[in-house]
């Protein structure tokens, strides 16, 4: 496909259908290496496929952050800054 001068692109018929995306769908773009996929399609937040609980919504995202190798103390440092509370010794 093709990017038009206002940075639009249309997302094939098959891929729409399989992944339920319609008119006034919102859909996330995500970065994985060189690629980008689409990570998310919902189209009424409030709709029934929209997960109940919060355990639903953590399902629903499992393994959808690349953190780069980092570990969690690594990207949480990387995310907050360093800690000019904390001793460095």
């Amino acid at each position: 496909m093709r990017v038009t001068e206002k940075g639009q692109v249309t997302i094939p018929k098959p891929i729409r259908d399989k992944l339920g995306i319609g008119p006034g769908s919102e859909v996330a773009f995500v970065e994985r290496g060189d690629n980008v996929v689409v990570l998310e399609a919902r189209s009424n937040p409030a709709s029934d496929t929209a997960p109940k609980t919060f355990e639903e919504w953590a399902d629903s995202v499992a393994g959808t952050l690349d953190l780069g190798g980092m570990t969690t103390d690594e990207y949480m440092e990387w995310l907050r800054g360093p800690r000019d509370d904390l001793d460095s010794h």
